[in-house]
């Protein structure tokens, strides 16, 4: 019965199973992401100060 599951997934490349790549074409797009990022450290110093 394994056997039968085996067959039923899907294979993946090692190429194919890698995370991709994050393009970020334009200006307003690059601008959101940093923000993004900048945000969630801002939002983990805004916590860690209110639990203390």
């Amino acid at each position: 019965m394994s056997e039968d599951r085996d067959k039923e997934r899907p294979v993946f490349s090692g190429r194919d199973a890698r995370q991709g790549e994050i393009i970020l074409h334009t200006r307003a797009q690059r601008i959101i992401f940093i923000a993004g990022l900048v945000g969630a450290v801002v939002l983990a110093l805004v916590l860690s100060l209110a639990i203390r």
